[in-house]
């Protein structure tokens, strides 16, 4: 079904991150838009506002009529939804159009040009990053994030620009959907290895999605990473680093929660770039997302404005409180590798300063494959709280528990087991000089009564 002959839209999965850009888009465009969540949440009701038809029941009955009609609606699904869903399988049954978040994603990346970011994390910083570069420049996009950006409060950006800017998603092989005119490669730890089994099939497929580069596109990787790409005859190859590269950083200043570096780059080097989230792994990040934004024809000036009016992204190293008796802060990591960037950046910033970080493990595979991982990264902090793991997909797997990386954390570190549930009363009861929540689960939910406590002590 082509794109512009739908006239309904129903999404299976209704208030994920990624699925709600989307979602978004067809609003915009005045389509009837439904779907189904399991539980309401703060963008479920905020979608609702905007006009789409959310239940939360199970049940081919609570379907809009409009939503029934295959020859003019799409469906689109999120891979964590189980195939015995009782929606999902009444559309196949009748004959509907169904497709993955990642196929639809695919569809526009054909039709306009897809400024695309994989890795197995720095993704929806680097694309938000790239997307407010390029929405405030002179050539704007359209985009689809994995975040809700403070600059525009959304997941999206709709405009009549000839550039879509993508968080290209390694999670079931999504991004292989893709067709993407340039892409970044932040970095390819192995994750998700419920789906992939091993480190081998994971990097193969960022080999396969090298291959998907349009011929007379570009290929922008972060140097020395294990893969091995595959690029179409025509496709460009740079890479970049924090200070070395084709495109990398010289002359970082940290001062007093500032950061301002120059740009080095083939094309043009900008100096004085001053970053409007001023975290010390924004550097490499920003660096990535001014390279794919200069690439595509932004200017020095623009380059220089929009990092410096860069917001950042909610849930990644979101300041809620930020003052010299306390700091307060949630972020999104739940691999090692980005607990350990977060609690390096974290440390680099705070140099003098007792760090505790209250973490939520996210998935019982990520933890059984990776707890001596997370002990040692969380183990460069003061003091580490651990809560049960957040299941989302996935049945509990006998053994694999919290504990796991509690018992593995550095000796001496100061550390504590408690139930997310006795959050909140851990955090009334205890003092904080700076506190981190960290996770994609749910216990960042509690994040503005913890703040609204905090502010209170």
């Amino acid at each position: 079904m082509n794109i512009k002959d739908i006239k309904a839209v129903y999404f299976i999965g209704a208030g994920g991150i990624g699925m709600s850009a989307i979602a978004r888009y067809f609003l915009k465009r005045g389509l009837v838009v439904g779907g189904y969540d399991k539980t309401p949440s703060t963008l479920t009701r905020q979608l609702e506002k905007e006009g789409m038809l959310i239940h939360y029941e199970e049940n081919v009955d609570e379907i809009p009529h409009v939503c029934k009609k295959p020859q003019s609606c799409l469906v689109v699904y999120t891979p964590a939804i189980p195939e015995e869903h009782a929606e999902l399988q009444w559309f196949r049954q009748n004959g509907f159009d169904i497709q993955k978040r990642a196929q639809v994603l695919g569809t526009l990346t054909r039709q306009l040009k897809g400024l695309c970011v994989a890795g197995t994390h720095g993704k929806t910083t680097t694309s938000t990053m790239c997307a407010h570069i390029m929405h405030q420049s002179h050539l704007d996009c359209n985009a689809f994030l994995g975040g809700i950006s403070k600059n525009y409060g959304t997941n999206y950006i709709l405009s009549d620009s000839e550039y879509v800017v993508i968080e290209a998603d390694e999670f079931d092989r999504s991004f292989h959907w893709l067709s993407p005119y340039m892409t970044v490669i932040t970095s390819t730890d192995p994750d998700h290895l419920d789906i992939y089994g091993t480190k081998e099939a994971y990097l193969e497929s960022f080999r396969h999605y090298t291959e998907l580069i349009q011929p007379e596109g570009a290929l922008i990787i972060h140097r020395g990473l294990e893969m091995q790409e595959s690029l179409a005859d025509g496709v460009r190859r740079y890479d970049y680093a924090l200070t070395e590269g084709d495109f990398h950083a010289e002359n970082i200043r940290i001062d007093n929660g500032e950061i301002t570096f120059d740009f080095i780059s083939p094309i043009e080097s900008v100096k004085n770039i001053e970053l409007g989230q001023p975290v010390p792994i924004n550097i490499e990040n920003g660096i990535a997302a001014m390279a794919m934004a200069q690439l595509a024809g932004c200017t020095a000036e623009e380059l220089r404005y929009g990092m410096q009016t860069y917001n950042g992204v909610e849930r990644r190293f979101d300041f809620k409180i930020k003052n010299d008796r306390l700091v307060f802060l949630s972020d999104y990591a739940h691999h090692p590798k980005e607990i350990l960037q977060s609690a390096r950046s974290i440390r680099e910033l705070y140099k003098d300063r007792k760090i505790t970080a209250i973490f939520q493990p996210h998935l019982y595979t990520r933890t059984r494959d990776f707890y001596r991982d997370f002990a040692e990264a969380l183990s460069l902090l003061d003091e580490v709280v651990l809560t049960e793991i957040y299941p989302a997909r996935e049945e509990p797997i006998p053994g694999v528990t919290s504990q796991l990386i509690y018992d593995n954390l550095r000796p001496g570190i100061k550390k504590h087991l408690i139930n997310k549930a006795d959050v909140k009363s851990f955090v009334k009861s205890h003092d904080f000089d700076v506190l981190i929540v960290l996770g994609a689960g749910d216990l960042d939910n509690q994040v503005p009564e913890l703040t609204r406590l905090l502010q209170e002590k």
